[in-house]
């Protein structure tokens, strides 16, 4: 019989580069994401092969440099910085006596740990039970058969059929719960639309500062740390912004190089608020010397879950780390802002952030000078109320003309409110010559 040993606080780290692979990963950022699991790094392995084994990844000599730091550092797990099959996650174990974990093992463990919602909950859980009906035999070979003996004998399913038919059952019950998620929010979005109430949503690699450029936005009190994955469920606020009205801003999910597919697929009913944004705000790690390669990682999961066609405006944060360094908007050759550098600590360049935003969204602003009569009170009432009066000039014939800004659609809705027609309305014909 073979018992899979308990995980522990102490590992021992294996990162192999290997030449048959272009795109290897990161032992810097493996390291941090042991560190955001909870897990002591007690000692790191490292090595070069041109292909991995496909018994045991590694080579025996190397099988046996892990087994010597495994005793001598009395680790309890063995973190490989790679996709492990599960039989080379079963075999590693009986070779090594301890637990073995791959990097999507890791990533797991973190996430269950992040989860705080029900929701947030539910994706984890189907995450780690897909990943787990893979390995299901490592912790029942003893009754992949049916034994005889007292008991034993006679007709019936084995204990790894059991087990995997419970499985099925459970990932089915938690899609059902998904889905009834995922149209709750498909009930949300579509209500914001109705209102035609813009989306704006955070994306970016994780620890890149979404969190806290998102409480800094909307003083929210979403829990930030300096580590992977803070931040897993997500949270919608309202802002106000200045000639655009209400938005929704999202803060959402951190992205990481080859992220699990399964997380993506778990986590999909989350990443569909980036799905169905008006605009993305992809949030960057300015001084990260991994910057352009974390960026092309996030524009990958972008593609892979659809939202790569929604508008992006660029937020290069942490600028507080860099020497001497002023806030400001950068802007394509047709003068529309592409990327804006802020410190989401300090909150220095945040005012430029807004004036982007604002731009970005309130495209369709109606700037106009309108003459309001006597009779036209009720008009010129509701432009005060909506915030849309910018200056009144009173005219010797009594007319006052009104300097109005705001969005086109509210401008229509005050229209019908007060009950006047768009061609029966009256323009400045000197001040708004420019305007029309």
């Amino acid at each position: 019989m073979f018992d899979r040993p308990d995980v522990g606080e102490r590992a021992v780290l294996v990162h192999m580069e290997l030449s048959s692979h272009s795109d290897t990963e990161d032992l810097g950022e493996f390291r941090e994401l042991v560190t955001s699991a909870g897990v002591e790094a007690v000692d790191t392995v490292t090595g070069s092969r041109k292909q991995p084994s496909s018994r045991l990844f590694i080579g025996e000599g190397k099988l046996e440099e892990v087994r010597q730091a495994v005793e001598f550092a009395g680790a309890d797990v063995v973190l490989f910085n790679h996709a492990l099959s599960p039989s080379q996650e079963r075999n590693l174990e009986r070779e090594l006596k301890c637990r073995v974990l791959d990097r999507t093992g890791v990533i797991l463990d973190i996430f269950a740990q992040r989860a705080r919602t029900h929701e947030g909950k539910l994706q984890v859980e189907l995450a780690q039970l897909e990943h787990m009906s893979t390995r299901l035999v490592r912790g029942w070979t003893h009754l992949e058969r049916q034994a005889g003996g007292i008991g034993l004998r006679g007709p019936g399913e084995t204990q790894l059929e059991t087990d995997r038919r419970l499985l099925r059952a459970r990932i089915k019950a938690i899609h059902r719960r998904l889905e009834k998620v995922r149209r709750q929010r498909d009930q949300g979005r579509r209500a914001r639309l109705r209102a035609d109430i813009p989306t704006v949503s955070l994306v970016g690699y994780t620890n890149a500062g979404k969190s806290t450029l998102f409480n800094h936005l909307t003083a929210a009190e979403v829990y930030t740390a300096d580590q992977l994955f803070a931040t897993l469920d997500p949270t919608l606020r309202r802002l106000e912004l200045p000639d655009v009205g209400a938005i929704v801003l999202a803060d959402t999910v951190g992205f990481i190089r080859h992220l699990p597919h399964k997380l993506v697929e778990a986590f999909r009913a989350t990443l569909e608020e980036t799905v169905e944004a008006t605009l993305l705000l992809h949030v960057v790690d300015c001084v990260d010397e991994r910057r352009d390669d974390n960026m092309e990682e996030v524009e990958n999961v972008l593609l892979e879950i659809g939202a790569d066609e929604v508008p992006v405006l660029q937020v290069f944060n942490k600028i507080d780390l860099l020497d001497e360094f002023s806030p400001r908007i950068d802007r394509n050759e047709d003068g529309v802002p592409v990327r804006v550098w802020v410190s989401a600590v300090t909150g220095v360049g945040l005012e430029l952030l807004f004036d982007a935003l604002t731009e970005r969204l309130g495209q369709n602003v109606l700037h106009r000078f309108v003459c309001v009569g006597p009779r036209d009170g009720r008009l010129r009432a509701l432009m005060h109320d909506a915030g849309a009066v910018l200056s009144e000039t009173h005219r010797e014939n009594g007319d006052v003309v009104v300097e109005i800004r705001l969005q086109e659609r509210d401008w229509f809705q005050l229209l019908v409110k007060a009950g006047v027609r768009p061609e029966d309305l009256r323009f400045d014909p000197e001040l708004d010559r420019d305007r029309a």
